[in-house]
């Protein structure tokens, strides 16, 4: 078997981790989601999850992963028994479902940046108004976007992104992903705070922040039960916990290491950015005259673009924007490849290289129907959001807080001090609110996607056979 790799740097640890969570969680999903459920209210639920669930949640990750310096599979089977791989298992399919439609939609923003390098997003608007004339409801950004999210653009966009994290990946810890993300994440940050600071700029900043940063609270009450499990599974997708990313980048850790110190520091960057990208979109959005809760996969794009193409800096804008998402979302798909490309070096002892491009490969094709129709992305976004991320997440939780919970305390307790009672406090929150929570998440995402699946897609099925 080849030798486990390391960190070479406790920096390239939190960046790399940093980066696995400073995706298209934060830019693509935060913005929609935060939308759909109302602007500030989906906001305040979500950090809430982010400091009650997150915390507690990644620790619990990484001292599974340094316990056990395994994948996720084997790190469950070693730390719980051997039944547990198969909880292992969960983590490894979530990657592969998570990341199949992760590298279609990335590469929407690769091909939204190029748009901008041949024209102004005014330009390439105009050659759709034909399309769309006639109809109030669908708008020229909305015929681009159908356009180019699928056919052999996004098939072709999607190839690029994936060849490129398989690459990436193939080179190793420090060769590939640590090099790579020492360089990107420092760009995603510089380049989302001087867009923020633009956009405070802009004629209806105030309007945008009053949507974004005060809450309806008669909003909450009304859609609790959508905005519960999609700000469950937010806090989950954008921390990059329930798919394993966490147990394997752990994994490379030493014992010295401050677990509670890197795991805030990593939860305070990733919801800094976070809430830095809203400050961002939603005032280019309202000043450009789009609604920032349209319902849709494309509505980032479809109000972007419309706004890009009002403002008089806009092609610069867009080109500075969907190039800073194209380098935060290859910075998360290289995480999510690791996790599977881990395991198959671990348990069927294949060479980087090999593992890499063959577990690349199956993932690539299991996203190629997205780029046929955008309702394989619901299909998968659905399942892996809603339901495998929380039911892992929820399973590993019962296997630290009441399965082996001392064994998770002793490991913590490396490179810290003994924790005393906090270590009683971390146990017994992850024991109740922490597992309440993900349960009342997990059925209220599996009731939503059970509707989603005899609903709209049942109607797709039948439409099509």
């Amino acid at each position: 078997m080849t030798q486990r790799e390391t960190w070479a740097t406790r920096t390239g640890f939190i960046l790399a981790a940093v980066g696995s969570a400073v995706g298209l969680g934060n830019v693509w999903r935060f913005p929609f989601v935060t939308g759909e459920g109302g602007g500030a209210a989906f906001l305040l639920v979500y950090l809430l999850f982010v400091a009650m669930v997150g915390f507690p949640a990644i620790l619990a990750e990484f001292v599974v992963g340094r316990k056990t310096k395994r994948n996720p599979v084997g790190a469950l089977r070693e730390y719980g028994g051997s039944a547990w791989k198969y909880v292992g298992g969960v983590f490894i399919v979530t990657g592969f479902v998570i990341l199949s439609y992760y590298s279609v939609v990335a590469g929407w923003f690769v091909r939204y940046f190029l748009l901008g390098l041949t024209d102004s997003y005014a330009g390439h608007l105009a050659a759709y108004e034909e399309a769309a004339a006639g109809s109030e409801e669908v708008t020229e950004s909305m015929v681009m976007f159908d356009t180019l999210a699928t056919g052999l653009d996004s098939f072709l966009f999607h190839t690029l992104f994936m060849a490129l994290t398989v690459g990436i990946v193939a080179l190793g810890i420090r060769r590939g992903i640590e090099l790579a993300v020492k360089v990107m994440v420092p760009a995603i940050i510089i380049l989302l705070v001087g867009l923020a600071a633009w956009a405070a700029t802009l004629p209806d900043a105030g309007a945008a922040y009053a949507y974004y940063l005060n809450p309806d609270f008669g909003v909450l009450a009304s859609e609790w039960a959508s905005i519960l499990p999609a700000a469950a599974g937010q806090a989950f997708f954008t921390l990059s916990l329930g798919m394993g990313v966490m147990i394997t980048y752990a994994s490379y850790l030493g014992e010295d290491r401050n677990l509670a110190e890197d795991g805030t520091i990593i939860i305070g960057f990733d919801t800094a950015i976070a809430f830095i990208v809203g400050l961002v979109v939603f005032p280019i959005i309202i000043s450009g005259g789009a609604d920032p809760g349209q319902e849709t996969v494309g509505a980032i794009f479809f109000s972007l673009t419309e706004a890009f193409a009002e403002l008089g800096v806009g092609r610069w804008l867009g080109l500075l924007f969907f190039g800073t998402v194209a380098i935060a979302a290859l910075s998360s798909a290289i995480s999510i490849l690791e996790v599977v490309t881990s395991y198959v070096i671990d348990e069927k002892g294949l060479e980087r290289w090999q593992a890499a491009l063959g577990m690349g490969g199956v993932i690539y094709l299991l996203g190629v129907p997205v780029t046929y129709d955008l309702i394989f992305l619901d299909l998968l976004d659905g399942f892996a959001d809603g339901v495998l991320l929380v039911f892992g997440a929820l399973v590993l939780m019962v296997l630290v807080g009441w399965i082996a919970p001392q064994v998770a305390v002793d490991e913590l307790q490396k490179g810290i001090a003994p924790l005393g009672s906090l270590g009683d406090v971390w146990i017994w929150a992850i024991r109740v609110p922490l597992i309440v929570v993900l349960l009342v998440a997990l059925y209220l995402g599996l009731v939503d996607y059970v509707e989603f699946l005899t609903g709209d897609f049942a109607g797709w099925v039948a439409a099509t056979l």
